[in-house]
């Protein structure tokens, strides 16, 4: 069997001491309603961590919050969860020999959901596997799926992620809840902002705005904060308005947000003086975003191309004096910063720097449509004079 329990029967009703074999882990466990029975047991197994070379695992069964910070040793790691433990191992083992397949899986999922808890990704992700193959319903399929995604996304392990998702995609051709896949298109929205895909982001993220329930990775305001910052450099000035402007359930919540409501409006509305003020009372919230931080440099680039594109398109030509003053900035900063856009391709003006004027040379899409087509009218007819010496032959 993969689970016994050595029973000490201590001679007191405060509390008692097992050792458990828990799949080849030996976990010392204290069973206790008395909370003073606690820190001596813990200055005991502290000993005898430190006098032998193997981890302990322990285990601590109390309706009482023991402060971590006093655990002076690194080996034990956190390993004692500070709140009971929803399906003790007791009811493991009585399931494995007493009760039917759900109970034995509802207990295997207890254990995964346990290592999640406590950090350690590789017993997790093993155990949520060995709970898959107890597993039939695809519903339940894709919530162990889910476990996965939020292991991958706490550690930050992005080849894990993608294949949960392409996993879970699997599993939904073979049946599955809208409530599910509404889920999956939030994880699948914050795997792309997180490997700087916004665009699809976006559109991911506005189709799950009126059903969102992933509140296990962040919440609504959060999810919100993604949205409008993931849809202002990917949609055109219409859709913004349609889809993030007017959208009720954003309006209701964007409120709460420092800086948000004023970034998204002043864009929207071109008040560029308000909008570098806002984004700058943003930036230090995007640059605190375990997701958003490394592309921290990136999404201030492109916001910026952004609301400068959006001004130069009301221009033929302009001052670089009117730009800085509707900005709120120096002429100088203007005009570097238009410098390394325009040597960068993203903005396509010049410079007249004697006449201290911008032309903005906006490319005609006819004509660059007509380009493309005769590009690739070319690469065919050079394909097939190949096929055709081929046959030839």
């Amino acid at each position: 069997m993969a689970i016994t329990i050595h029973d000490y029967m201590l001679p007191n009703e405060t509390h008692n001491l097992y050792n458990v074999n828990f799949f080849g882990d030996i976990i010392h466990a204290l069973l206790t309603h008395d909370p003073t029975v606690v820190s001596q047991w813990l200055s005991e197994i502290q000993s005898l961590n430190h006098s032998q070379d193997r981890r302990l695992i322990i285990g601590l069964d109390v309706k009482w919050r023991i402060e971590i910070r006093n655990l002076s040793s690194n080996n034990l790691s956190g390993r004692i969860p500070t709140e009971l433990f929803s399906t003790s191992i007791f009811e493991i083992a009585d399931a494995e020999e007493n009760l039917g397949e759900s109970e034995v899986r509802e207990a295997h999922l207890a254990k995964s959901l346990f290592f999640i808890r406590i950090g350690d990704k590789e017993k997790a992700l093993e155990q949520l596997k060995l709970t898959e193959s107890k597993t039939v319903a695809v519903g339940q399929k894709m919530d162990l799926v889910f476990y996965t995604l939020q292991i991958g996304f706490f550690h930050m392990d992005f080849n894990l992620i993608s294949k949960s998702i392409d996993k879970a995609k699997n599993l939904f051709e073979e049946g599955g809840d809208w409530e599910r896949k509404n889920r999956l298109k939030v994880y699948e929205g914050l795997y792309c902002m997180s490997t700087r895909n916004f665009k699809k982001a976006a559109n991911l993220f506005l189709d799950s705005i009126s059903t969102f329930t992933t509140y296990e990775i962040f919440p609504y305001d959060t999810f919100i904060f993604y949205t409008v910052l993931t849809s202002i450099i990917s949609l055109d000035r219409v859709s913004l308005k349609q889809k993030v402007v007017d959208a009720p359930e954003i309006l209701t919540v964007i409120g709460k947000i420092p800086y948000l409501s004023e970034f998204m409006n002043s864009l929207y509305e071109c008040q560029y003086k308000s909008f570098f003020s806002a984004f700058a009372g943003l930036t230090e919230h995007i640059k605190l975003d375990r997701y958003l931080h490394p592309h921290f440099r990136y999404y201030m680039r492109e916001v910026r191309t952004v609301v400068y594109s959006q001004f130069l398109e009301a221009y033929k030509s302009v001052t670089i004096e009117a730009m800085a003053k509707a900005f709120g900035v120096t002429v100088d900063f203007i005009d570097l910063e238009l410098s390394r856009f325009i040597a960068a391709g993203k903005l396509h003006c010049k410079i007249d720097k004697v006449a201290g004027v911008l032309e903005t040379n906006r490319p005609d899409a006819k004509n660059a449509l007509y380009q493309a087509t005769i590009k690739q009218g070319d690469f065919l007819l050079n394909r097939i004079q190949k096929l055709s010496r081929v046959i030839d032959l």
